[in-house]
């Protein structure tokens, strides 16, 4: 599904799966699991309609948000758009979800490849898998992998990304529910932070992303803030410290650096002596 959506740092959404369950603390208050489960049960109440005498509603609802879904033709859209874009892949799952073959997230990969006029932005909380499966990715120049932190004990999956040749090193700090005094900035190019928004959502400290802001700046990564969060996600701004932050990286051939190759018949990374 191409979405357009209400993210300050993305252009559009696609969602060419749809699952999801919680890691850690930060899915507690998650918004596409209530939202899609509301929409579930609408669904099965009113036999697939909006409402009785309604339109009829995506099928992505017809299952709850557990039960893993595939829409390839979803992303297959991209390579027809030919208007360069910011697009947040999965804004309602993880890619990484182990219910997902390896073969599917391999081939979205490679269809974000061949898409080489977007950026792409991917996020997950399930690290160990994107860590088994680095290798195997067709990384590109045109995509941003990052991992999301949302306290201190969780600093460590930053550490998966730094061994990603060519692609952007982002990390989602959000929902920020506590100071990051260990989280180590080496070889990240992106840190989006914000408070976490919605009936039950928990408190976010000037002081946290404040220091958060001036590491980044310190390091010279580009520091994106959100919001402050709240019952909606605009109640509290956007302002920090009397301003917006609102920086992207600059997708440049840093990574070349690394001197890799991805091997097309092994579907590998190598390292180029």
């Amino acid at each position: 599904m191409k979405g357009k959506t209400g993210i300050e740092w993305t252009d559009e959404t696609n969602n060419p799966v749809i699952v999801c369950e919680r890691v850690s603390a930060g899915c507690d208050n998650c918004y596409a699991f209530a939202l899609h489960d509301m929409r579930h049960a609408i669904y099965l109440k009113n036999n697939g309609l909006w409402r009785p005498d309604g339109p009829a509603m995506p099928k992505q609802y017809a299952k709850p948000f557990t039960e893993v879904q595939f829409f390839p033709e979803r992303l297959e859209r991209v390579l027809k758009d030919k208007t360069p874009k910011k697009i947040f892949l999965n804004s309602m799952s993880d890619l990484f979800h182990k219910s997902i073959p390896d073969e599917y997230i391999l081939w979205c990969f490679d269809i974000m490849r061949q898409a080489h006029w977007h950026t792409f932005q991917v996020l997950t909380k399930r690290v160990g898998r994107l860590r088994r499966l680095t290798p195997l990715i067709p990384w590109s120049a045109n995509i941003c992998i990052g991992v999301s932190i949302e306290n201190d004990p969780l600093t460590a999956r930053a550490n998966v990304l730094r061994p990603i040749p060519f692609a952007t090193h982002m990390l989602s700090c959000e929902p920020l529910l506590g100071p990051l005094p260990s989280l180590d900035l080496t070889g990240i190019d992106w840190v989006i932070t914000g408070g976490e928004s919605g009936p039950n959502a928990r408190p976010c400290e000037v002081e946290w992303v404040r220091d958060l802001r001036d590491r980044c700046v310190e390091a010279g990564v580009a520091f994106f803030f959100k919001q402050w969060g709240g019952r909606t996600p605009k109640v509290g701004g956007r302002e920090l410290d009397g301003r917006q932050w609102n920086h992207f990286p600059v997708l440049s051939q840093s990574r070349a650096r690394d001197a890799m190759q991805y091997d097309s018949h092994t579907h590998s990374i190598i390292r180029v002596e």
